[in-house]
C-alpha cells in the first residue's frame, strides 16, 4: 500500500542549546522552564561509564566515541503558537544570570531573522486595566484610554506575552502609585521598569547581568519619554550596583536565582514596602517559600497563570 506524505501545516521550532555537560542539570531545569511538554538532551560525558555497566566497552559505536565528551545539547522545542524568540531571550537571560556559558541555536532562523521573527507572534495586547503593549511596529492599534507601553524586544525577554511577565505586570499594577521608587532585578527589556512609570512610579532603577538586556532596557525606555532623570538600568549581578532604599522591588527571574537574591534584598525595600517576585514555577514553590520565611518575609499576596507563580511579600 503506497504512503502519502503529508506536509505539516503546524511548524515547531527547534531551538538548541549548547552548555558544558556540568552545567546540564541546571540548564535543563531552566529548559523546563520554557516548555514544560518536553526537552531533549543529548550528553555524553559519562558514556563509557554508562556502556561498561551495560556491556563491553568496545560495542560503542565509533560515531558516538567521536562526540564531544564536554558538553551537552539541550535541545527544546517550540510549539507553532508560541514565540521561539521571546524563549530564546529567556534562555539567554537565565542562563547568564546562573552563569552557565552558552550557545544558542534557532533552527531554520538566522539571528538577523530574529527581528522579523517577532512580528508574527508579537501584537498590542491589552494587561491588567491600565496598560497597552505595542510592539513598535504596530501602528494600528486602539488605545482604548490605556497608557500605551512602546517596546522593541530586540534579543532582550519580556514583551509582556510570557505568563510570568503578565502576572508581574498585574500585580504592579495593584502596588504602584505616584510616591513609588522600584527597583528592577533581571530586568531584561526594561519592560517592568517602564511599566512602574507609566503607571505613575516616581523613578525607576533596572539591573540586568546581559549587556545585550541593558542596551534594550535603555532603549526602550526612551521609546517611551523616559530618560536617565526618571530610569537607570546598571549591569550587573542581583543587588551588586545598587544602593538606596525603594518602595517596590521586583525580582521577575528564576527559582535559583530569587533564593540567592532573598538573602540580600531586604536592605533594599522601604519600611511598608513590598518585594515581587516572579519567574517561579509551581514544582520549585515550596523550596521558595522556605527561603522567603528564613530571610523574614511574610507572603501578602500569591497569584498564579498557567503554572507560574508570583508572589508580594513584606519583610516581617
Amino acid at each position: 500500500m503506497g504512503m502519502t506524505n503529508e506536509v505539516a501545516h503546524d511548524v515547531w521550532s527547534e531551538i538548541a542549546v549548547r552548555i558544558k555537560a556540568e552545567d546540564v542539570e541546571l540548564a535543563g531545569s531552566i529548559a523546563n522552564m520554557v516548555v514544560p511538554y518536553g526537552i531533549y538532551i543529548e550528553d555524553y560525558s559519562s558514556l563509557e561509564e554508562e556502556t561498561l555497566a551495560i556491556a563491553h566497552v568496545d560495542l560503542i559505536e565509533e560515531s558516538l566515541l567521536k562526540k564531544d565528551r564536554e558538553s551537552a545539547i539541550i535541545h527544546i522545542y517550540v510549539n507553532p503558537e508560541e514565540n521561539p524568540v521571546e524563549a530564546v531571550a529567556f534562555l539567554r537571560e537565565r542562563l547568564s544570570a546562573c552563569n552557565i556559558e552558552n550557545e544558542i541555536d534557532l533552527k531554520d532562523c538566522k539571528t538577523e531573522d530574529w527581528q522579523n521573527n517577532w512580528k508574527q507572534y508579537f501584537h498590542p495586547m491589552e494587561i491588567g486595566e491600565k496598560l497597552l503593549i505595542r510592539p513598535v511596529w504596530e501602528n494600528d492599534y486602539d488605545a482604548k484610554g490605556r497608557r500605551v507601553l512602546n517596546i522593541e524586544p530586540g534579543l532582550a525577554f519580556g514583551t509582556g506575552a510570557h505568563p510570568t511577565t503578565k502576572l508581574c505586570l498585574e500585580t504592579l499594577e495593584s502596588y504602584i502609585d505616584e510616591n513609588s521608587t522600584v527597583l528592577d532585578i533581571g530586568c531584561g527589556s526594561g519592560i517592568l521598569s517602564i511599566a512602574s512609570l507609566l503607571l505613575g512610579a516616581k523613578s525607576a532603577t533596572g539591573v540586568d547581568i546581559d549587556s545585550l538586556a541593558v542596551k534594550t532596557a535603555v532603549e526602550n525606555a526612551e521609546k517611551n519619554g523616559f530618560g536617565a532623570d526618571r530610569i537607570t538600568i546598571y549591569q550587573g549581578d542581583l543587588s551588586d550596583k545598587v544602593s538606596g532604599k525603594f518602595s517596590v522591588v521586583v525580582a521577575n527571574i528564576v527559582a535559583d536565582i530569587i533564593i540567592r537574591f532573598n538573602t540580600q534584598v531586604a536592605q533594599f525595600i522601604e519600611d511598608g514596602g513590598v518585594y515581587i517576585t516572579g519567574g517561579i514555577i509551581e514544582s520549585r514553590e515550596n523550596d521558595v517559600l522556605k527561603s522567603f520565611e528564613e530571610n523574614g518575609f511574610e507572603i501578602v499576596e500569591r497569584r498564579e497563570n498557567n503554572g507560574w507563580l508570583v508572589f508580594v511579600l513584606k519583610k516581617t
